[in-house]
């Protein structure tokens, strides 16, 4: 396996970290990016630890590439708060839209270059979607349509049988949200994108658990790993 670090919107407030990990063997891209919003915490600590696990062989890219982006909102993450302007609204918004945040520019560019099959959106959010369906806690999303509909009721379907609290299972959500980073994605790299959505009122080693195993689901599908 081979691995490689870059640098995102270098030499501004928004500077971070991109690695890449590429397999021995050709496949599909795979690109994982965590903190648009900086106080979901879950996720970027799941994502920081992905990222520690690749580098320290624990976890090896059998084929294809995978690209992740730890802490795509640097400031935001140093003050723990969401992010003014929302990060997860400044992606294009049409087909000859533009990204209006130098940061969603970054990470587009990324996505245009790489053009990754999968494209995974880290992310935390209020409420246990088992009590409500109107929030978004434990839940994977996804556009109406997306190709990425069936895998995803498969591993909402191999998760909940491994989560031991029923109000833990997670649920789909079939939504499509302009300016956000998978309809981006999905709308204009054609990829089967999803957001990965846990809950906060979850212990943090909890949250990071079920991101983590997430994840390592997807990347399976696509072929990267086996277990």
């Amino acid at each position: 396996m081979r691995t490689e670090s870059q640098k995102l919107a270098q030499n501004t407030p928004f500077e971070t970290s991109l690695h890449l990990f590429h397999g021995e063997m050709s496949g599909p891209v795979v690109m994982i990016v965590a903190g648009i919003h900086g106080k979901e915490v879950g996720s970027i600590y799941a994502a920081q630890q992905l990222v520690k696990q690749l580098r320290n062989h624990r976890l090896t890219i059998q084929r294809g590439t995978l690209i992740v982006v730890p802490i795509a909102n640097q400031p935001a993450f140093k003050k723990r708060v969401r992010g003014k302007p929302d990060l997860n609204r400044t992606f294009p918004r049409s087909r000859g839209g533009k990204a209006t945040h130098e940061m969603a520019r970054a990470l587009f560019s990324v996505m245009k270059k790489y053009k990754p099959v999968w494209y995974l959106d880290l992310h935390e959010a209020n409420g246990l979607s088992s009590k409500s369906k109107h929030v978004l806690g434990q839940t994977l999303i996804t556009n109406p349509g997306n190709a990425a509909v069936p895998v995803v009721r498969k591993i909402i379907k191999q998760m909940n049988k491994r989560v031991n609290h029923p109000s833990h299972k997670f649920h789909i959500r079939l939504h499509k949200l302009k300016g956000s980073s998978r309809t981006a994605a999905a709308d204009r790299i054609h990829a089967k994108a999803v957001t990965v959505e846990t809950c906060w009122s979850l212990k943090k080693k909890t949250r990071i658990k079920y991101h983590t195993q997430v994840v390592q689901r997807f990347m399976q599908e696509a072929g990267l790993i086996k277990f």
